[in-house]
């Protein structure tokens, strides 16, 4: 009995390294939610990506199952929440990033935010082209206002990395006009406190990678993502907050138990 006990411990210890290396990161969680009054009318599906931090350990024909499952939901919005490469420096691949970024379809838009990677290793030069060849527009202390077309105006800003860049949020405001509802992108979560009081109705955010590694009463926080790290969260004045795990791994190519996230949320208002 002991002896299968002293196996069963062992193969558990080497199947878990093994799953947080190979298995969970390979994958693709979609989380889908309904954020307003069931009452109200469906109005817009905003599908997030962020995080994706292309490398040798996250080669973009990795991307291809997620395009599938980005397409399938067929969203009206895509937004991209920032960490396009990981380390430019050393994995570049653009056209190949840009051609697969172009196959993820939008029937208004596709809109992004800078990362602090984007930044690093020489990627500050190329981020923002890249993105606009695969049709992103890169928000960066700005924002658009949409019309839908029930008529309802929908703004949507974003704010520079707050790590290594110039984030403005009195800048992202100023591009604000009349609308009905207001979505802001930020890299880094914990400063989507300073939206509140400024009749923001949702803030998309990613940076945290969900932790990447979580393990019992122990959760790995990141910089500027200590207070929110994954998930939805209800900040006062009404405004909610969500947080994307992320696509791709950064430092240790591993994640268990906070697997690769698509978010996709159907707004009513």
């Amino acid at each position: 009995m002991i002896k299968k006990i002293v196996i069963g411990v062992f193969l558990l210890l080497a199947a878990v390294p093994f799953y947080a290396f190979k298995i969970e990161p390979n994958l693709a969680i979609v989380h889908r939610l309904q954020l307003g009054e069931s009452s109200l009318p469906k109005e817009l599906k905003v599908l997030q990506l962020s995080d994706i931090q292309v490398s040798d350990s996250y080669a973009t024909n990795r991307l291809d199952k997620v395009i599938r499952k980005v397409n399938h939901e067929k969203p009206d919005i895509i937004v991209f929440t920032g960490d396009l490469f990981d380390n430019y420096a050393k994995y570049q691949h653009e056209q190949e990033i840009i051609e697969k970024l172009k196959e993820m379809k939008a029937t208004i838009g596709k809109f992004a935010v800078w990362g602090n990677h984007d930044y690093g290793g020489g990627a500050a030069t190329v981020y923002e082209r890249v993105m606009n060849a695969a049709n992103f527009e890169v928000l960066k202390n700005a924002g658009e206002t949409i019309t839908l077309t029930s008529g309802k105006k929908v703004f949507i800003g974003g704010l520079d990395d707050s790590l290594l860049g110039k984030p403005s949020v009195t800048e992202t405001l100023a591009y604000r006009e009349k609308y009905d509802y207001s979505i802001l992108l930020t890299h880094e979560p914990d400063v989507a406190d300073k939206f509140v009081g400024t009749n923001t109705q949702l803030v998309l955010a990613g940076h945290s990678h969900g932790g990447q590694v979580r393990l019992p009463f122990y959760q790995v926080k990141n910089v500027l993502a200590e207070k929110y790290v994954r998930g939805l969260y209800e900040l006062s004045d009404q405004t909610k907050l969500y947080v994307n795990t992320g696509l791709g791994t950064t430092s240790i190519h591993a994640r268990f138990c906070v697997p690769p996230e698509i978010s996709v949320f159907q707004l009513r208002f």
